[in-house]
């Protein structure tokens, strides 16, 4: 029987995969989080007021949580490909409808109709990673993968400064309206290219060998066999994963803090010019990526993953207090913004080794896009929290000790909730018997 090198395997396997996922991924935060840019115009063209951008900032997550669940559930059914797809080109073509909006009932409805066409991308792309790489893979995976979500922050800050700062008027469009634009049309083209270049079956792919393919099925089966595979309604009984949801959701809640509100942070800082805030905005993403990858690498080399979450938990708690303490001095604030971006940053690829580790088959997708849906409603709370605030005490203060509440709050429950075993592992088999 031929030996097979699992590093060159799963090499073979992430050149494939996780560059046109970490491309979507990309698209899928930049579309989602522009608004933060666009705010910088947009707001004063068309008289928005803090708690307006916020909400409609936020009434995103409530589309996104009604299709969620079901969306993925649809995706185990028709395939990766088509589905991924399909929420690609048309999240893609809803964003880029976004310039027309002229009055705060138009905002709303796009933003809401936006979340409900992307509803499904990020948990989709979770579980079908999970279908390539066993447990023991997943850390490093998921870690490279969630560098688009911080590289988004650099290269999407850059490019929104530029567009803001040198597009405006070209056209007839304002710089919001550009920019939405030149974020939104190339998600529709990877759309297409998705459907016609996604592998998505193990056994008919060229580019593996026929004796990796047999190694690769067989090592994701004999692990499958270790896993849960129960009905949604076993979910909803299951308090771990209630306590998965909570942690999620207050890791969000930090997410779109600094993601909806990074710019108008920064702007409060003394710094006016739409480019030089791009800039700006762009170091704390920079540094993000180098957490990551360290988070990463160390869950997976270490075996563990809850004393690395708590880690991640309380730097971003620290940051954003941080950011209060220091808001009107920018070299420091914008360091309080790296510590919180780079302590948020770190925490999913670590997060979702959590429940597919004991979930397979629809169950996993289904648990997966329960624990995204619900946890992402704090993307609703937490912009609409922040601007609500602002415009009633004109400070950000107190929004973000709240969330830098929240943030300790996970690092609690997370010490609380997973006992670990002598090597870090989360104990797996206590898992499984309170699903059932």
């Amino acid at each position: 029987m031929q030996t097979i090198d699992e590093n060159t395997l799963f090499r073979k396997i992430s050149v494939r995969i996780l560059p046109v996922l970490m491309l979507g991924f990309f698209f899928s935060y930049l579309n989602r989080v522009n608004v933060g840019f666009a705010k910088l115009q947009m707001a004063s063209d068309l008289q928005f007021s803090d708690a307006v951008y916020g909400f409609g900032a936020g009434i995103f997550f409530l589309g996104y949580f009604l299709l969620e669940v079901p969306s993925n559930v649809i995706l185990h059914k028709v395939g990766a490909r088509r589905w991924i797809s399909r929420i690609m080109v048309t999240w893609g073509l809803l964003s880029c409808a976004t310039i027309f909006i002229r009055t705060p009932t138009q905002f709303y409805v796009m933003r809401f109709l936006l979340g409900l066409a992307e509803a499904g991308f990020i948990p989709g792309a979770i579980y079908y990673m999970s279908q390539w790489y066993p447990a023991a893979r997943r850390g490093r995976a998921w870690g490279v993968f969630y560098i688009a979500l911080a590289s988004s922050g650099v290269i999407g800050g850059l490019v929104s400064g530029s567009v803001l700062r040198f597009m405006t008027g070209l056209g007839g469009l304002r710089g919001w309206q550009w920019l939405i634009l030149v974020e939104g049309i190339p998600t529709v083209l990877l759309g297409i290219y998705i459907f016609f270049r996604m592998s998505e079956d193990i056994r008919r792919v060229k580019w593996l060998s026929e004796p990796e393919k047999e190694h690769l099925t067989s090592v994701l089966a004999a692990e499958n066999r270790d896993k849960l595979s129960h009905g949604f309604a076993g979910l909803l009984m299951n308090a771990r994963i209630w306590a998965l949801v909570v942690i999620y959701f207050v890791y969000n809640m930090g997410l779109y803090a600094i993601s909806f509100w990074m710019p108008t942070l920064v702007q409060k800082m003394g710094v006016t010019d739409a480019f030089t805030i791009g800039v700006m905005t762009a170091v704390p993403g920079a540094c993000a990526i180098i957490s990551m990858l360290v988070f990463g690498f160390s869950a997976d080399r270490h075996n563990e993953r809850k004393w690395h979450l708590i880690v991640a938990f309380s730097m971003a708690a620290i940051g954003f207090s941080l950011c209060v303490l220091w808001q009107n001095q920018p070299i420091l604030g914008v360091i309080a913004l790296c510590i919180a971006n780079m302590g948020v940053l770190s925490i999913p690829a670590l997060f979702w080794s959590l429940p597919t580790a004991f979930l397979t088959g629809v169950t996993a997708a289904a648990g997966i896009a329960m624990i995204n849906s619900i946890g992402n409603l704090a993307g609703f709370v937490s912009p609409y929290m922040i601007g609500y605030l602002k415009d009633l005490t004109g400070r950000t203060d107190t929004a973000l000790f709240v969330v830098a509440g929240g943030l300790v709050l996970g690092a609690l429950l997370l010490a609380a909730v997973l006992r670990a075993r002598p090597h870090g592992n989360i104990d797996a088999q206590q898992v499984r018997a309170n699903v059932r």
